[in-house]
């Protein structure tokens, strides 16, 4: 059969696919892959600093910036390039966002013309390393409530930067133990009469030109983690720091000479929201480089796994490929398809993120506050799809995998925080079910949790269903779908969006119905009422999520040419939204949506799948891209020579 990997790849690499390609062609083939040796902490600082200030000289953080600040507005351009870096080393991934992404991004959307025409150039070039300092020891997620303060001294027309608690200091702060010149600092903004104006960001040097601490600011260095060694986090605190008003980073609130505090949005928490949801580059930018490592996993294990032998059939003489065997096969492959699934709607996520953030004027609050949630439910499967897959490729490789020369630990250990930064996943998923169930119309303007629960009361999944990009497709498909649960049942795939469908809109009614009843017989209990439902609310935001992914790969498929690519695209398909089914088979039964032997038929079918697309498994991992190069690991890539092992 001809190889259909390149015809794959075109499908995967997406709409900015030619930034791909101009990345895997680069004429330095070392210049995005890992160390060639392991390193020090220490060493690997110094290794990813430099590999940074290459990078700063690619051109590709300039796509990150709006015209008028010196960019060329190809924000997609930027977050695929970002991505591709998740193939190479995970910790040039992380420093890079913390400098073009969260830094340059803070400076590029929260403050104005001045802050750009003064440190974005120093940004995109290197020439001023800065930190992102949100974080708090005492307030991990609850940024709303952090404890820094920013206070206006009118005397002197400045910003007095405090940490006045232990569980204020900045904590795990990227960029801060070794090479951050500046921080973007985020603090409670307080004018001279005492009043708080809530959460802002000001722009705080932290080093002098010599490197060391600036007056009133003490660095930290967390030191060895459990990944990443060559990103220098670090803590901040500050006594009394006075930095210039104009620092304040002022798009969304200002203060005057005379003290007067002036802002855009009079509500306060609504300001904080808009201030945050400009942000949401860096949790796409994550989900994309979580997405990448993942995928190189599954490279390295697949490979290995179709030629390293074990055990010889009965009455045979030659020992059989790990592949050969279904339990390895069911490992891999229904991995392998959602990691399909996660980079197609990865790519609708960029193209979303694009569109929004080169919108003239103030984009529509709708669209924006979808895009967030998106954004946020993709990040939290993509890097739960990380930490699991990339355990399970080490334990396919047994021995071999566990070497650190093969980089699979490395991987593990480098992606496992990504499940908890640019938002808990947890929390994220919260996120997702609370827009979904106000159908990304609430405004903040009463963000508390009681007019969440009174929104959510009204909701109707019909309503957020019917907007699917792909609603049309899915109405015709699903029509198409039978109602009996034969094998052949299984495979269709208007029965199969169907399940999708049904799951999701019975578990977000379900909460929803759960909600509003508590609120009339509990109505000054909405904490309690929201928390009973936390478990409830998790499990709608998967299910739409799922639905997202299977949505994305059905969009692809519809899309090809009838041919062999189809074909075994349409497989990968199958694989995924049966093997999804198959995991929440409990709930199916449970809810009548699958008889027993339906139940049954799913698991066969899974299986049949699995054995049918063992033999194209080289042919859907090259469909990846990921140059030799970048893997770095020739022992798990090719098999040892003959007669050895």
């Amino acid at each position: 059969m001809t190889d259909l990997a390149p015809a794959l790849t075109q499908i995967l690499d997406g709409r900015w696919g030619e930034v791909r390609r101009q990345l895997r062609a680069h004429e330095d083939a070392a210049r995005f892959a890992p160390p060639p040796e392991p390193l020090s902490m220490a060493d690997h600082r110094a290794w990813t600093k430099k590999q940074l200030m290459a990078l700063a000289k690619e051109g590709f953080a300039p796509d990150g910036l709006a015209r008028g600040m010196g960019g060329t507005g190809d924000y997609g351009a930027s977050v695929t390039a970002f991505e591709m870096l998740g193939h190479g080393d995970l910790s040039l991934l992380v420093k890079a966002g913390v400098q073009f992404g969260l830094f340059g991004g803070a400076i590029a959307n929260l403050g104005t013309q001045r802050h750009h025409t003064a440190y974005l150039p120093g940004m995109v070039d290197g020439t001023l390393l800065g930190c992102f300092a949100m974080t708090e020891t005492g307030h991990g997620s609850n940024v709303q409530h952090l404890e820094t303060t920013a206070t206006h001294d009118p005397t002197t027309d400045e910003l007095v930067i405090d940490s006045p608690t232990p569980g204020s200091q900045k904590n795990y702060i990227g960029n801060a133990a070794r090479d951050g010149r500046m921080a973007a600092v985020f603090a409670q903004l307080v004018t001279a009469d005492g009043e708080a104006h809530g959460v802002h960001c000001v722009l705080v040097p932290i080093r002098d030109e010599g490197g060391r601490p600036m007056p009133g600011v003490t660095i930290g260095d967390c030191g060895a983690k459990g990944g990443l060694t060559g990103v220098d986090n670090g803590t901040l605190e500050f006594d009394s720091v006075r930095v210039p008003r104009w620092n304040l980073l002022n798009r969304y609130g200002d203060i005057e000479p005379d003290g007067a505090y002036s802002s855009p949005i009079d509500n306060a928490s609504r300001r904080f929201f808009t201030m945050l949801g400009t942000l949401v580059r860096g949790r796409v930018s994550v989900a994309g480089g979580a997405g990448a490592a993942t995928r190189s996993a599954l490279t390295l294990a697949t490979r290995y796994a179709l030629h390293r032998r074990q055990f010889a059939a009965p009455g045979g003489t030659e020992e059989l490929t790990l592949m050969s065997y279904r339990a390895h096969q069911r490992k891999l492959l229904p991995a392998i398809a959602k990691s399909y699934a996660l980079m197609l709607a990865q790519n609708d996520l960029v193209a979303m993120m694009h569109e929004i953030a080169g919108h003239e004027g103030a984009a529509p609050e709708e669209g924006q506050r979808e895009l967030e949630a998106r954004a946020a439910g993709i990040k939290a499967i993509a890097t739960r799809h990380a930490t699991d897959t990339i355990q399970m490729c080490r334990e396919a490789c047994g021995g071999a995998g566990y070497m650190a020369a093969n980089r699979l630990t490395i991987l593990k250990e480098d992606t496992d925080v990504f499940t908890t930064f640019e938002g808990d996943n947890t929390v994220l998923l919260q996120l997702v079910a609370k827009g979904l169930l106000t159908e990304f119309q609430e405004t903040f303007e009463d963000n508390s949790m009681l007019a969440m629960i009174a929104f959510a009361s009204r909701f109707t999944a019909s309503s957020i269903l019917e907007k699917t990009p792909a609603a049309g497709l899915i109405a015709k498909l699903k029509s198409r779908a039978p109602s009996d649960d034969t094998d052949e049942a299984e495979l269709n795939r208007g029965r199969q969006l169907s399940l999708f469908l049904d799951r999701e809109k019975h578990l977000l009614e379900g909460v929803a119905l759960r909600l509003g009843k508590a609120a009339k017989e509990e109505p000054d209990a909405a904490f309690r009422i929201f928390n009973n439902a936390q478990d409830h609310m998790l499990a709608a935001a998967e299910a739409h999520i799922d639905r997202v992914l299977l949505e994305a790969m059905v969009q692809a498929v519809e899309a090809l040419e009838e041919g062999p690519a189809k074909d075994l695209f349409d497989s990968v398909t199958d694989l995924f939204a049966l093997s999804t089914v198959e995991r929440h088979r409990g709930w199916y039964l449970e809810h009548g949506r699958l008889t027993p032997t339906g139940s049954k038929a799913v698991i066969r079918s899974v299986g049949v799948l699995c054995k049918d697309l063992a033999p194209q498994a080289r042919t859907l991992v090259d469909a990846f891209a990921i140059p030799d190069a970048w893997l770095g690991a020739p022992g798990l890539l090719e098999p040892l020579p003959a007669g050895r092992g």
